[in-house]
């Protein structure tokens, strides 16, 4: 079920309950608990993020018409913001209006590939994007060594627009680790604030 709460934001919004997330974010209190292979242990590491999130033009699927955003995300480790990110992803955005529907279509450099989402109305202001392996529709892809050895048995996520404009976040995978021998959820939380708004006047790359 989508959270649906009071907005700020009046008159049409053909990105329906996207449209808050237009912009550039930034966020420095994310947290990652995930098994480590290194140490052999599970802990908490602390990151830094930055997202974007631009309009693309309308999709059109026969009589579906979607509208949306292309996105990145981009995590650093607390202290190594000057080296290589410990996380990326980019992908789309979806709003299908007719059917109610927000979708998350992406995919993360480690070789994974997810279609998530969730029934969600146009003022929602916290948005689902859940998927599970195997499902025809939300479903989830990973490469030979991640199925062999962390093998991803569900995904859920959530988008929240907050009161005071910052945007939360929850990412949970539930994951198969043949080195525990049993399943564990890797989770990640961060909150970001908007660093820079786009006007369709301006260009956007």
């Amino acid at each position: 079920m989508s959270t649906t709460g009071s907005s700020h934001i009046q008159g049409p919004q053909k990105l329906g309950p996207l449209t808050p997330l237009v912009g550039e974010w930034e966020g420095n209190v994310g947290v990652d608990l995930s098994y480590h292979n290194l140490t052999d242990e599970t802990s908490e590491t602390g990151y830094f993020e930055k997202a974007s999130f631009k309009p693309i033009p309308i999709q059109e699927n026969g009589k579906q018409t979607l509208w949306g955003l292309n996105y990145s995300m981009t995590a650093w480790r607390h202290g190594e913001e000057a080296m290589d990110p410990f996380h990326d992803e980019i992908g789309f955005l979806l709003w299908d209006r007719e059917n109610s529907q927000v979708i998350r279509n992406v995919v993360f450099g480690r070789g994974i590939a997810v279609l998530a989402g969730s029934t969600a109305g146009p003022r929602d202001t916290t948005l689902h994007f859940n998927a599970t392996p195997g499902d025809p529709c939300y479903g989830v892809l990973q490469n030979k060594y991640l199925k062999e050895r962390a093998e991803i048995k569900e995904f859920i996520s959530s988008f929240t627009i907050n009161e005071d404009g910052t945007f939360s976040y929850t990412s949970d995978l539930l994951l198969r680790l043949v080195a525990l021998g049993a399943e564990m959820r890797h989770t990640d939380v961060n909150t970001l604030h908007r660093v820079k708004r786009f006007h369709p006047s301006e260009e956007i790359n």
